[in-house]
């Protein structure tokens, strides 16, 4: 093959691939499902489950109160355990600014502390995503939660 038409068929291919990615990234019928525990006594509470086939985008769980910070964010995609980490924990490893992990804590002056948890490219479901939180601490006055998704393919 000559160098030129090799040229030209590596080009096509990285433009097919390209399309094929975005497309495969599409995101449709996008929306917020949200869930409330107020007060958050301790134990484990669901927030969010979402049933059937999906895309997850990002989620917040936002939690006001508490004196440990031992409320564990645990979110579990088709079964299998995605997240599981305490507020403390994110605190103390560092995970409070941007970072390719898909983890940030932000803290108001308060007593109200979020974690935010999205990744670079949306994260497919087919049965079930289930946004929870265990709560091992005394004092936590609510646990509000949104999760952004959509659907795969119209």
């Amino acid at each position: 093959m000559q160098p030129r038409m090799a040229f030209r068929m590596c080009a096509l291919l990285v433009l097919l691939l390209t399309a094929a990615s975005a497309h495969a990234q599409e995101l449709f019928d996008p929306e917020r499902t949200q869930g409330l525990k107020s007060p958050a006594s301790e134990g484990v509470h669901d927030l969010v489950t979402l049933v059937g086939e999906g895309k997850f985008v990002s989620a917040q769980v936002s939690k006001q109160g508490g004196i440990s910070d031992l409320t564990f964010v645990i979110l579990d995609i088709d079964g299998k355990n995605v997240v599981d980490i305490s507020i403390a924990a994110l605190s103390i490893i560092g995970l409070t600014q941007s970072n390719p992990y898909g983890l940030v804590l932000l803290q108001s002056t308060g007593s109200v502390k979020t974690l935010t948890i999205g990744f670079p490219v949306p994260l497919s479901f087919k049965q079930e995503l289930k946004l929870s939180v265990d709560v091992r601490e005394a004092g936590v006055v609510q646990i509000l939660a949104n999760v952004i998704h959509g659907k795969a393919k119209k």
